[in-house]
């Protein structure tokens, strides 16, 4: 049947709001800020604690998707005199505006992180903060914790320095945008460096084994008022822009491990098991994979657009679950204080105004590096954390997971009986035809099963379609 754009209508749109409004009262998602909270915010963006170091001369930009207002980073890029680069990645600094044991303080731990819902955002701070006063936004002078990493000339840390500093972002970028930019040859140099820097630093993590799994994201987007999912393709200037975060990261992780108390992101390495597991995924799939070859090396060698190497790739994700973050404090370094995919030591800390874990990471880092003491409201904090980001993560991870759902099971409702082209992406261990089937129109990933005693991984398959229900926000087909 010929291919046709989906999109929720107009008559299936109230459902879905209803569903989306159920899922947050199912999930017990925070609604309206309370006054206290709201009276507290605003004081605190007319009036925060401003650091005494000013870099406002610092022509510092920022790289986040169009629409995006709370904006944790931005960045300036150098070349030294003499060699290498310098890396100034200013964080926007949450702590300036929240009185700890204070209304809005307490209410960011009850809340943990942002959430994304397809019909509105559920910010961990008020709007005042996360899009207003504390976030970078272009022309506004803000209170930051301001990151100098410098970098040899093959990207490497020479030196890391961190301190409370006034900045001023100069320009809001978006990923397309700059990698027009750079690929056109009309990038300025610090935005230029974004890719000079992002591919050394993606060449040091080749080298200590680390892993980027380059995966179309299904997404959920917004078109003249409805819902329709979509697969983003990462741009290559998302993955330099991600090497700045993790650069950061691995460098508050070290200033952390150094001063002997932090929370690190860790990761343990996957076992045996699922690695052998992988390699007869790789063979089923007709994939070489030479016993020699480092598992992150064939990773990098993958084409996602292959449906072989997509499903392949879907499959490495396996390997990845199962972080968690590692609290520790006294000098009590843990003995897992690496992150399997980055393969080194990692903080998250580049995020305060979406995720309340790096609010603690930017303070932990500025004691370290100054060679102060740690404030108490940190440590009191500090054993606490790991559990409230978990269950934060899980709640977020939720969300994300059961929005798609829904939005998919309203685009299909109508549709069921209907054949689709799709990929096996999945096969179930121990149950053959029963797996998982891509999608590209519409942009749909669900359960598949029956008709077939074999599912053919990474193959294309002509699929029908026998439920869709947003009720349940149940979508499955079977082979046609």
């Amino acid at each position: 049947m010929p291919r046709r754009h989906l999109r929720v209508t107009a008559a299936a749109e109230a459902p879905l709001r209803a569903a989306l409004r159920d899922l947050r009262t199912k999930l017990d998602v925070p609604g309206e800020f309370p006054a206290d909270v709201l009276a507290e915010a605003a004081r605190a963006a007319a009036a925060p604690r401003v650091p005494e170091h000013d870099a406002t001369d610092l022509p510092l930009f920022t790289v986040d998707p169009p629409t995006s207002v709370d904006l944790d980073q931005a960045m300036h890029l150098a070349r030294r005199d003499g060699g290498g680069f310098r890396v100034s990645y200013a964080i926007a600094d949450v702590a300036a505006y929240v009185t700890p044991g204070g209304p809005l303080d307490a209410e960011a731990h009850r809340r943990v992180t942002t959430l994304y819902f397809p019909d509105e955002k559920v910010p961990l701070h008020p709007t005042v903060l996360s899009e207003g006063a504390a976030s970078l936004l272009p022309g506004q002078t803000c209170p930051a914790v301001l990151w100098t990493v410098d970098l040899d000339a093959d990207g490497r840390t020479e030196r890391t320095d961190v301190r409370r500093a006034l900045v001023r972002s100069r320009a809001k970028l978006d990923y397309a945008g700059v990698q027009r930019a750079i690929d056109d040859g009309t990038a300025e140099e610090p935005v230029a460096l974004l890719r000079d820097i992002g591919l050394l630093r993606e060449q040091r993590e080749v080298d200590r084994g680390g892993i980027s799994l380059d995966v179309p994201e299904q997404e959920i987007v917004e078109r003249d008022g409805a819902y329709e999912p979509a697969f983003r393709a990462p741009l290559p200037a998302d993955g330099w822009n991600a090497q700045i975060s993790l650069l950061t990261g691995m460098a508050a992780a070290e200033l952390m491990i150094a001063s002997g108390t932090g929370i690190l992101r860790t990761l343990p390495t996957a076992p045996d098991g699922a690695v052998g597991r992988l390699r007869r995924t790789a063979d089923a799939l007709h994939i070489d994979w030479p016993h020699h070859m480092p598992y992150a090396r064939l990773v990098r060698s993958l084409d996602p657009r292959l449906p072989r190497h997509a499903a392949f790739l879907q499959e490495c994700t396996t390997l990845l679950r199962g972080a968690g973050y590692t609290a520790f404090s006294g000098g009590a370094v843990p003995g897992l204080t690496t992150h399997a995919a980055v393969a080194a030591p990692y903080a998250h800390c580049t995020a305060p105004l979406r995720r309340l874990v790096d609010r603690y990471a930017s303070e932990l880092c500025v004691a370290a590096c100054a060679g102060a003491g740690v404030p108490q409201w940190v440590l009191a904090a500090l054993d606490g954390l790991p559990q409230e980001m978990a269950e934060g993560t899980r709640r977020a991870n939720t969300v994300e997971r059961e929005c798609v759902d829904l939005v998919e099971a309203a685009l299909l409702e109508a549709r069921v009986g209907e054949i689709f082209d799709a990929v096996v992406v999945d096969v179930k261990d121990g149950e053959p035809a029963v797996g998982t089937v891509q999608l590209t129109d519409p942009a749909i990933v669900a359960r598949i099963e029956g008709g077939v005693s074999r599912l053919p991984l990474g193959e294309r398959l002509r699929v029908r379609l026998t439920q869709a229900d947003p009720g349940t926000a149940r979508v499955q087909f079977a082979p046609a």
